[in-house]
C-alpha cells in the first residue's frame, strides 16, 4: 500500500497536466461518455477473473477506478494449487472518453494454497502423504492498456508486478503419526517468479 499511493498521485499529476482543452470556433462536439464497463479477463497471474470499471466524472474523464477477482485450481506435477486474485487501482487514459491507451497503477494480491502430494515421510523409509502451505503475495502493478469504445469492448494489458516472493516453501506435514518439515520448491505458476509477477491478459466485456 505504501508504494500504491505514490504511483496514485504520480497517475494523478499526469493527469492534471496532460489535459487538453480542445476549442472550436463554431461548436462543441461532446461524446457520450460510458462510465461502467462490467467484463472478464483471462491471462496471468489471473487465469480468468471479473472485471469492473468506473470512469470517475472530473480530471476530463480520464481518470477511472478498476477492480478484478478471480479464483482457479489447478493441478502442477503432484502439487494442487487453489489461487484467489483481487487487484484494485486507477487508470488514467490518455484522451478523455474512457478508451483507447492508458496507464494503470493497482495492488495486485494473489493467494496460494499448496498441497504436495506424495511426500516421503523418514527419507523414504517411512509412509508417503500430503501436506498444505499458504503464501500469500502482494504486488504493485504497473501496466499499459488498451480499451476499444462502444457497448462491446476488448481490452488489452501488460505490465509488471513488484514484489518479492520466495524460491522454496517450509511446512510441516503429518502422516501415520509421523511429523516432519519439509522444504519444496515454489511450483512454477505461470507469469510468478522470484523477481515479480508478469502481468497480462485479454479482457471482454460491455459498457454502460
Amino acid at each position: 500500500m505504501k508504494k500504491f499511493i505514490p504511483a496514485l498521485i504520480l497517475l494523478i499529476s499526469f493527469s492534471i497536466y496532460g489535459q487538453e482543452i480542445i476549442e472550436e470556433n463554431d461548436s462543441i462536439t461532446v461524446e457520450k461518455i460510458k462510465r461502467l464497463s462490467l467484463g472478464v479477463k483471462v491471462g496471468v497471474p489471473n487465469i480468468a477473473s471479473l472485471n469492473g470499471e468506473l470512469i470517475l466524472p472530473f480530471a476530463g474523464n480520464r481518470i477511472s477506478a478498476y477492480f478484478d477477482y478471480g479464483a482457479f485450481n489447478f493441478p502442477i506435477d503432484e502439487t494442487d494449487i487453489e489461487t484467489t486474485y483481487t487487484e484494485y487501482g486507477v487508470n488514467l487514459y490518455f484522451n478523455g472518453n474512457g478508451k483507447g491507451f492508458y496507464l494503470s497503477a493497482g495492488n495486485g494480491s494473489l493467494s496460494t494454497n499448496y498441497t504436495f502430494n506424495n511426500l516421503d515421510f523418514e527419507d523414504g523409509s517411512g509412509p508417503t502423504g500430503s501436506g498444505s502451505t499458504e503464501l500469500d503475495i502482494d504486488a504493485v502493478n504497473l501496466k499499459l492498456g488498451l480499451k476499444t469504445g462502444g457497448t462491446i469492448y476488448l481490452r488489452l494489458e501488460a505490465g509488471f508486478g513488484f514484489t518479492s516472493i520466495p524460491e522454496t516453501l517450509t511446512f510441516t506435514a503429518t502422516s501415520n503419526n509421523i511429523t516432519q518439515t519439509f522444504t519444496e520448491d515454489l511450483p512454477n505458476i505461470p507469469g510468478v517468479s522470484s523477481d515479480g509477477i508478469l502481468v497480462g491478459n485479454l479482457g471482454l466485456g460491455f459498457s454502460f
